[in-house]
């Protein structure tokens, strides 16, 4: 490059070491260029041109004197001067040459089109370094067209970094005004079908091993402004597996709208909840962002969109939120335990942080916020940034993990929990709440009379994979899309209770008003949920197992359910199918259209409550005839919760099951005589009474003797370590347990692993 600075270079001429020349956005679009990533083509208006408008108006000592006068942490004195500068840039006169290299450049951008559709992109010189981030505080100008119309967009794109928002982060993070200058890439439009984001790194939990992307319809500033949420994936680099999707409604998106510009739009029926993704693309997209990585040696956050089935990446920075020496943070729950969750949203930034409530409908009012509040709004915005620096927490409704509030959240380090959906209208001024920016869940009250909240570090080797899988119990679908992004291997336990509680009404009432298909597709419904959120980790879920008592709270159950002296050993589980086929036929169906219809293959079943060896042969036969098969696909699991199934366990394998899992709840109160629920002998429970060791010994040694899967499912494996380490000694091969206690377990596991090694 010659010793005169350029004022506009081609993206074939721009590579990331440039930029004091056009800014990280642009050095990065032209390195993305010049090393085979898809990027739309485009030319860069440097920062040196900028530079030169400056002088040739000789209009650094006018701004400076304005800024001089300014307080930039009065807002209205602020806003006051920035429009002043703004101004004073877009009346500034352009020299000849630069507008001919401006024009020239326009013209040759795509051969054969005259004036093709632009994208205007501002890329400050200071922006997207590892150190700090601009996002959002400069102006960006899509679907521009005409040489008269581009000059204007590059006059507004250069006043936007005298914004009110860009003087005043400049001012607060020390930054010379003069030395922060502004590049315009200017691109040919995308017309986007889809946009998103991708992280090369987990930006929530600081996994290395996981791309994150997320997307929504149309173009991407809905997300970004929390107009929308995105559907959210989650991606293992390992073997480029789905580890979770979480997919979102969408009733609105906006659009290209050449000569108008951009518009809101209803999304189309069929679309509102469709997936905006096929499960290759975001693969595609995953291995994307890995080369963009791979390539920078830094953790990236891009840009994509896609139109007409084609990727483009059209921008890339580092992720500047991310310590990476630091691991995702593990926060003390104990002393939130008596606290009433009032929300729940989604988990965008770590830490714990309460105080009082303050709502904000806009940014005119972030005076209200004093230091320690709690920030509640729809969604933020840059101009909202005075006031998040204060807060203790920030709660929003709309937004995902790449929307302003969860971004700034993060580089603050406050605590944040956005797409609460209600957070607004829930939560009352002056309220005082606390915010777990870990779980996602916001608290009526403060912890434990406010006392300070300790947060450990974890470093990443105390995350390990382990040989003994560690499994999650679920029943509730609403929880599944949350649950799923954490360090589960899968699902051990799906209830078929909660699901069948949405539905309402007893299952045999529905058959006999002539509802069977509805029960089939609300239930099929439900666990898409379940398996579509868990990517291809097994689900494995335990046909229904309710009682007499409570399949009575149903509507219509009265009819259908016998009064029982003791429905804990009474009308249950396996002994209910093999009586009547009917209920278990529908639940059948259910796996049938969730496993063969939508193809999610990782759906499997298990039987409760298998008092006989008799009992499982016949309802294998009921599930052979159904159409179901055991096979590589598809395996049918036995809970073992009675004394029965331990001593009989040889000939229950015998009949040809393909794993075990160990209800030690029923299991304990079985071997003991003990009901854990009646108060009067309650203590007697304990799932380390040697009785009890003997049947969990006896049973993982059984299956391991088979070379089954045999796994435990009760709260044990959470809350004794010690029987934790007799469980794996024993040989078992996945433990099972509460969203909360997946980590922890894993952890507790890990260390045993390693003394078994050694």
């Amino acid at each position: 490059m010659s010793n005169t600075p350029a004022l506009v270079l081609p993206f074939s001429k721009i590579h990331k070491d440039d930029i004091p020349l056009v800014g990280g956005k642009g050095a990065n679009l032209g390195e993305m260029f010049n090393f085979g990533i898809p990027v739309p083509n485009g030319f860069v208006i440097t920062a040196q041109a900028y530079e030169k408008v400056i002088e040739h108006n000789a209009l650094q000592p006018v701004i400076r004197e304005i800024i001089k006068q300014t307080e930039v942490t009065n807002q209205k004195q602020l806003e006051k001067s920035a429009i002043k500068i703004q101004r004073l840039i877009q009346t500034a006169a352009i020299p000849e040459d630069l507008v001919k290299e401006i024009f020239d450049s326009y013209t040759n951008l795509k051969p054969g089109e005259n004036n093709p559709l632009v994208a205007v992109r501002s890329s400050a010189t200071a922006e997207d370094l590892p150190d700090a981030s601009f996002a959002g505080q400069q102006e960006s100008f899509l679907d521009i067209k005409g040489e008269s119309n581009l000059i204007q967009a590059v006059r507004s794109a250069w006043a936007s970094l005298w914004g009110a928002r860009a003087i005043f982060y400049r001012a607060t993070k020390g930054y010379n005004h003069f030395k922060v200058l502004l590049a315009i890439p200017v691109q040919l439009m995308v017309q986007s079908d889809v946009s998103g984001v991708l992280f090369s790194v987990n930006p929530v939990t600081g996994n290395k091993n996981q791309v994150v992307v997320e997307a929504v319809w149309g173009l991407g500033d809905y997300m970004v402004q929390g107009v929308v949420n995105p559907d959210h994936y989650i991606v293992n680099k390992t073997d480029l597996t789905i580890h979770s999707r979480q997919h979102t409604t969408q009733t609105v998106m906006e659009i290209h709208d050449y000569p108008s510009g951009v518009k809101k739009v209803t999304v189309p029926k069929k679309m509102i909840d469709a997936p905006k993704l096929t499960d290759q693309q975001v693969i595609d997209l995953a291995k994307l962002s890995m080369k963009v990585h791979q390539h920078y040696f830094f953790p990236q956050d891009s840009e994509f969109a896609i139109e007409k089935g084609k990727i483009y990446l059209v921008q890339t920075r580092p992720i500047t939120t991310l310590d990476l020496n630091k691991g995702p943070k593990q926060i003390s729950e104990n002393q939130l335990k008596n606290l009433k969750q009032l929300i729940q949203g989604e988990p965008a930034s770590f830490g714990i942080g309460f105080g009082k409530v303050v709502k904000i409908k806009s940014a005119k009012e972030i005076d209200k916020v004093e230091k320690g509040d709690v920030l509640v709004a729809e969604m933020t915005a840059p101009d909202y940034v005075p006031a998040m620096k204060k807060a203790a927490a920030i709660v929003t409704d709309k937004g995902g993990q790449t929307s302003h509030a969860a971004i700034v959240s993060r580089e603050l380090g406050i605590p944040a929990v956005v797409g609460a959906k209600i957070a607004t209208k829930q939560l009352k001024n002056d309220q005082i709440i606390t915010v777990n920016g870990s779980t996602g869940i916001v608290y009526n009250g403060v912890p434990e009379k406010g006392k300070a909240i300790t947060v450990k570090e974890f470093k990443e080797e105390e995350f390990p994979k382990t040989a003994t899988k560690v499994y999650v119990n679920l029943g509730e679908p609403a929880l599944a899309s949350i649950v799923a992004q954490g360090n589960a291997d899968g699902v051990g336990l799906l209830r078929a209770e909660f699901m069948i509680a949405e539905i309402g009404t007893h299952p045999k009432k529905m058959i006999r008003d002539g509802k069977s298909q509805v029960f089939i597709e609300k239930l099929a419904d439900s666990l898409i949920k379940f398996t579509d959120s868990f990517g291809n980790r097994p689900v494995i879920y335990r046909a229904t197992d309710f009682k007499s008592n409570e399949y009575k709270n149903l509507i219509g159950g009265t009819n259908y359910e016998p009064t029982e002296p003791n429905p804990m050993l009474g009308f249950r589980g396996c002994y209910r199918y093999i009586t009547d086929e009917s209920v278990f036929n529908l639940e059948l169906e259910a796996i049938k259209l969730v496993r063969n219809k939508y193809g999610y293959k990782n759906l499997h079943l298990m039987i409760p409550f298998v008092r006989t060896v008799n009992e499982l042969i016949k309802v294998k036969g009921i599930i052979s005839a159904s159409g179901l098969s055991r096979s590589e696909s598809f395996k049918l699991w036995m809970m073992v919760e009675i004394p029965s199934n331990v001593i009989l366990l040889d000939e229950f394998i015998s009949v040809g099951i393909d794993g075990v899992s160990i209800g030690s709840n029923d299991l304990t109160m079985l071997v003991l005589g003990t009901d854990r629920d009646n108060e009067t002998v309650a203590s007697e429970f304990d799932e380390r009474n040697p009785a009890v060791l003997w049947a969990l010994e006896k049973v993982v040694k059984t299956a391991a003797k088979h070379h089954i899967t045999c796994s435990l499912c009760g709260q044990a494996a959470s809350l004794y370590p010690d029987l934790v380490e007799k469980l794996v000694n024993w040989g078992i091969t996945s433990v099972s347990v509460s969203p909360d206690a997946i980590d922890n377990t894993r952890r507790v596991i890990a260390h045993i692993e390693k003394g078994m090694l050694k």
